[in-house]
Formats: structure tokens, sequence, C-alpha cells
């Protein structure tokens, strides 16, 4: 969980550190104090996109510190150690994000620098941020679907992830049939070219380096004389001429002497060089026999070398053609045998092609009517339990539907494919269209949600979605910016109740301008903000309870100074903590442990 964020040069935000409770937090505030930054915030930890004009006016940068507790998940653990940061021994996790007043960003996780993906990564196994934004999304088809195979889990991402292995092949060998058969001609033609070059080839049938290889044998033949010329005197400084000649010893037999010499020496220091002297004899004979070898392989052969000349000939003409030199050559040849192997445009061929295609539509289409079935059974739980959480909402009347269709194929659709004797399009997500319906009451026909519900029910509907989707969520900490505008009343309290609920079993952080909601937290934030020198500062308040009972009281239309004001606010924190306190209000897990009550003055950031 979250447990404390400190926020720096963000917007009116000067310098402030907001200490989370692991239950239901709430952030209130007038309006342009600053709560909307609290969200940006959370945005930016979470790897979000970074914006220079979200800079406080004056500042170098923004800054965005969280500490995470209890980071235990293997996905997340396996995500840190990845990037090669570390979590402290007590399982708590620093993570903290820039932005300069130019726009550049920079990113730590565990005290290191890292991509800013990487802490985008992270958040999808810590926190989920749900806004009015969210609520648009969730009026859109694909996001709908979405929601549902979310909601389904491995039921559905199971044969979902086998449908898109399968259709991508499924694809891939259609558009090569198709390929095939409409540029049989072409293809025709350039099978014949790469044919022709491959038979060249294997007519010379070069092999790896001989280009370099002839060249150097090339130089050897061209310029006998001279090294046979440069051999021989070697030889001769090695070895002495040939006939014997005592004028011409060479150094062998200078060595020699010089051993000789040594080794009759009276003085014992001499005599110990000898054996240096023999080495060098060993070395001199050996260089002296390689000479002899050489120019004896130096003979001219006139004829070799024409013969090598011819060879450099044919190589040459495979050079020019198909690459810079032999290995390159070859390449080419691999390279046009790969080609063929993919260019058969024979009757045969076509018709393998097509068995294979029509073989991977009928595993294409039964993953298909699988993918389909899952879903239906998951929209039926769903919109079941969303009709249970919208009951708790005081929209009892009110029934959630989720329908599950399979799309129809337009004609022409290239990516139609038959699923139970029905033509349908065959998308990246199965071939259904998801559709969130809501029937008002009883009596009513059930509408597209974002036809049959009014603003504030719109938000009780998203909401309901987003807690029966937390309990399948393995994210800890959930985020609401704002989800209960257009609501008042006794469905605010409503809300508020739901809230509470949920952060029995999740942390819930929730930014709102209702009374009715903010009574249910555990502990209370207000961003508030004052002018020094005509410079706007805002800065984050830990309220106490007596102080929760003025801003209440400010929230219930400005009535904090007033006694009916700071009554009814009384009176609501009651009832929120009454509910709270019920047994039967307590879901499965029970209530935190471990949860610290506030005490003394008021903490001010």
């Amino acid at each position: 969980m979250l447990a404390e964020m400190r926020i720096q040069g963000l917007g009116v935000i000067e310098d402030a550190l907001l200490e989370l409770h692991p239950g239901f937090t709430v952030v209130t505030g007038e309006t342009g104090a600053g709560k909307t930054m609290v969200v940006t915030g959370l945005h930016l930890l979470s790897g979000g996109r970074s914006e220079a004009s979200k800079v406080r006016a004056g500042a170098a940068k923004a800054t965005v510190e969280g500490r995470f507790d209890n980071v235990t998940g293997e996905q997340a653990t396996r995500i840190v150690a990845d990037a090669g940061a570390d979590i402290d021994e007590d399982g708590s996790l620093i993570t903290l994000r820039s932005v300069s007043a130019d726009g550049r960003s920079r990113a730590h996780l565990g005290g290191r620098s890292v991509p800013v993906g990487v802490l985008a990564d992270l958040a999808e196994h810590l926190i989920a941020v749900h806004g009015q934004n969210d609520q648009l999304r969730l009026l859109r088809p694909a996001e709908q679907r979405s929601v549902l195979d979310r909601f389904a889990g491995e039921a559905v991402t199971g044969p979902l992830g086998e449908y898109r292995r399968v259709r991508q092949e499924w694809l891939d060998v259609t558009a090569e049939l198709e390929e095939r058969s409409t540029r049989s001609r072409e293809l025709a033609q350039q099978a014949d070219m790469l044919r022709h070059g491959l038979t060249e080839i294997e007519a010379v049938a070069p092999t790896p380096g001989e280009d370099a290889e002839l060249t150097e044998q090339v130089k050897r033949l061209a310029a006998v004389d001279e090294l046979r010329e440069a051999a021989s005197a070697a030889s001769v400084a090695v070895s002495g001429a040939a006939d014997g000649d005592p004028d011409v010893p060479g150094a062998l037999g200078l060595v020699a002497e010089a051993r000789r010499r040594l080794a009759g020496a009276e003085d014992a220091a001499l005599r110990d060089l000898e054996p240096r002297l023999a080495e060098a004899a060993t070395l001199l004979t050996d260089v002296g026999s390689e000479l002899g070898a050489y120019l004896e392989s130096l003979d001219a052969d006139p004829e070799q070398l024409e013969r090598i000349l011819a060879r450099q000939a044919e190589l040459k003409k495979l050079t020019r053609k198909y690459a810079a030199d032999v290995d390159g050559v070859l390449a080419w040849a691999d390279d046009a045998r790969e080609r063929l192997a993919g260019m058969d445009t024979s009757d045969e061929a076509l018709a393998a092609l097509a068995a294979r295609r029509d073989e991977l539509a009928a595993e294409l289409a039964r993953h298909a009517a699988t993918v389909s079935r899952e879903r239906r059974s998951a929209a039926t739980r769903l919109a079941g339990q969303v009709t249970a959480e919208l009951a708790g909402l005081a929209m009892g009347q009110a029934e959630i539907e989720l329908t599950v269709r399979n799309r129809s194929a337009d004609q022409g659709d290239p990516h139609a494919l038959r699923v139970g004797g029905d033509l349908v399009h065959a998308g990246p997500d199965g071939v259904d269209d998801v559709e969130l319906m809501l029937k008002a009451h009883s009596g009513a026909q059930p509408l597209p949600v974002h036809k049959a519900a009014s603003g504030g029910e719109l938000s009780r509907v998203m909401l309901a979605i987003e807690v029966v989707l937390a309990h399948a969520d393995p994210v800890q900490t959930l985020v609401f910016d704002e989800v209960d505008a257009g609501v008042g009343g006794r469905a605010a309290v409503e809300i508020g109740k739901r809230l509470a609920t949920l952060a029995r079993t999740h942390q819930v952080l929730v930014v709102t301008h209702l009374p009715q909601v903010a009574a249910f937290a555990d502990r209370h934030l207000v961003v508030d903000k004052g002018t020094d020198g005509g410079i706007t500062r805002s800065g984050v308040t830990v309220l106490e309870q007596s102080e929760r009972v003025d801003e209440l009281a400010r929230m219930l239309a400005g009535l904090d100074d007033t006694e009916t004001g700071r009554a009814h606010a009384e009176e609501l924190l009651s009832a929120a903590e009454t509910f709270k306190k019920t047994p039967e209000n307590v879901t499965t897990g029970g209530a935190r442990k471990g949860t610290k009550k506030r005490s003394g003055a008021r903490k001010k950031s």
C-alpha cells in the first residue's frame, strides 16, 4: 500500500506530505486549492505523462516521492529486481518522479535511476487511479469488453491468448495464399531468375574465402624470383655457403666456433654461457631447415599460375553479379534457396496452403466459441454483482445487463470467419461485441448505459463496476478522483458506505467534494491554500476529529460558522462511525489490523 506521498513544486502545492491511512483516506478542499494536484502526483508516480506546465511557477522542477509498504507480490518484486533496485528489509519501497521546468522527466526506484516505463509497469501491480475520464472510457464498447475480460480472469484470457496465436498464423497463411495466387506470374519469373543464379553458382562451386586465398597464391607465383633471392640470401646467412666455403661460414658456423672456444675456457663463468649458445644453434638449425623447404616449394610453374588466374576469372563473374566477394555470393545463394521455398505457385503448393488455411480457420473458430461462451458466463455474474452494488447505492430498482453478441462480418470482410454457422468478424479481441445496458426500473426497457442513466446515476454505475472489479483485482491501492460527481443526498451517503466497505480489503484514497462521502473516511486530509506576498501556496493538513466537523460543515454549503451546520456535520460523522463499527457491515477479512488513530495537535505538511 501507499503509506505516504510527498509533493514539491507541483502546481499550487509548494511542499506537502500526505500520510495515507491503510483503509479509507479522503482529500477535500475548496475549488482551486489544489486537490487535482494530488491526483496529478499519483499519475506521475504511476509513470503517467509529464507536463512542464504543471511545474510550480518559479520552481526549477516538480518532485513527487512515494513510499509503498509491504511490497511482496511476485510480479512487483520481479519488476524491482529486473530494474536493479532493492526493496528495504521492512518491505518498503521508495519511488520518485521529477519533472523539470523545461519538460525533462526522470524516475527513480529504490534509489536507482530507471526509465519512466518501469514505474508504469510497477504501478499496474500496486495502484489503480480511477477518475472521471475512466468513466468516459467505460462508455466505449472496447473498454466494456476489456472490463468483462478483466472480471472473467483466466477463464477468458487463457483461450483468448490461444485465439490470438492461431489468428495470427491464420492471417499469415491467408495472406501468403493470396499473394501466391494473385502474383503467380511475377513470382514464377522471380523464381526462374533465382534458379538460374543458383545453377551458375553451383557450377562454379566456390568455397568460403577462396578468392582471398587465390589472390595470395597469385602474388607468390608472380614474384617467385624475388622471393627465391631473398630466401637464398637468408639461408646462406644462417647456414653458410652450400659448397662449404670456409670464408662464408654462416651464423651456425660462427655459433659453433663460439661454443668451442667457451667450452675450453678456464673460467667457469665463460663455460656457463655455452648452453645458451647451444639453444641458439638449435633455433638457427630449425630456421635453416624451413628456409630450405620454402626454396624447394618456390619452383616456378607457369601452368599452375594460369590455372589459378582462370579460376579467379570464374569467381569474378560471380562477384560482379551477386556480391562483393565469394562469402557474399554464398550468402546470396542461401537466401535464394529460402526465397524459392516460399515461391512455389504450383497447384499442389496452393492446395496445401488452402488446406492449412481452412484447418487454422476451424481451430480459430473453436477458440472463438470458447471465448464467447466464457464471456457470456462472466457477463451474467458481473451484471448480477453490479446490480447488487447498485441496490446499496440508492438505485434499488435498477438492473444491469451485459450483452455479448457476435459481430457480423461486412461484405468483403478480409477477416470473416464462420463460427457456429454464422459469418462473423474475427478481430484481435475475439468475435464479440460487448455492451453495458441499464434497466432504470422493473418496467423499463434495457438501454445502453449512457442513454439510460443521468449524470449522477452514471457515476454510481461506474463506481459499482469499480467496486466489483476491485475484489477481482490484485492491486491493493485504489484511488477515486471525484467519481461521485453529479451525486448528492442519500445516494452520496450510500457511496460513502460502499467506499468504506471497500476499504476493509483495499487501501482507498478518494478526492471528493461531498461531505456525505468524506464522513466515512478513516483519515481526512484537506488541501488548503493561502497567499503570501501575492504568491499562492497550498499545503495538506491532517484533520483531527473536531476539525473534521468544521470541514464537513464548510462542505455543507459553507455552514462552518453556524450551529446548524456543525450539528449536521456531527450527525454525519456519528452515522458514519456507527456504520463502520456495525459487525454486519464488515466484509470478509475484517477491519485492518494495526490501524493507528491520530491524536494531539493538528498536523500541517
